[in-house]
């Protein structure tokens, strides 16, 4: 279970992972080893999987923003599929759906023409039958996963 101190500790690092655990401490009323106490024992629970930068996908030349759902004849939720796809790696997430579509996956590209060869690859994929792509032309945000409790 979180407490409002892990829930500050997790929204201070999504805003900048590179933070010291003294700055970490000072902000939340604890020592810079107690923070990391914290912070150690939500990676250990897997609350928090992993610390990362963020990279403008523009400046990467991955400008292309694309969301493919992924039509087959088969189940799609094992793992053969999903390493079949975690093996095009300019599919950033792929999810098992509900309704028509059985996949759908969030890809960057550099070009609509390296797009058009990422398709190609997963109707390479076994069972799949088609797909319905759709490019976004401007992204206005994205945000991390919300620790906060959020009132309707």
């Amino acid at each position: 279970m979180m407490d409002e101190i892990d829930r500050t500790l997790i929204t201070l690092l999504q805003e900048d992972a590179t933070r010291a655990y003294t700055a970490l401490g000072q902000a939340v009323g604890l020592s810079g080893a107690a923070a990391h106490d914290r912070v150690r024992k939500l990676r250990e629970r897997g609350v928090i999987r992993r610390s990362t930068v963020e990279v403008d996908p523009h400046a990467a030349g991955r400008g292309v923003l694309a969301f493919v759902l992924i039509e087959a004849n088969a189940w799609m939720g094992d793992a053969e599929t999903a390493d079949a796809l975690r093996a095009i790696p300019q599919i950033q997430e792929a999810h098992i759906t509900a309704g028509a579509a059985s996949v759908l996956t969030k890809i960057r590209t550099a070009t609509t023409e390296e797009l058009q060869a990422v398709l190609k690859e997963i109707f390479a994929v076994p069972g799949v039958t088609g797909t319905q792509t759709v490019v976004a032309l401007e992204t206005f945000f994205e945000r991390p996963v919300s620790v906060r409790q959020h009132p309707r």
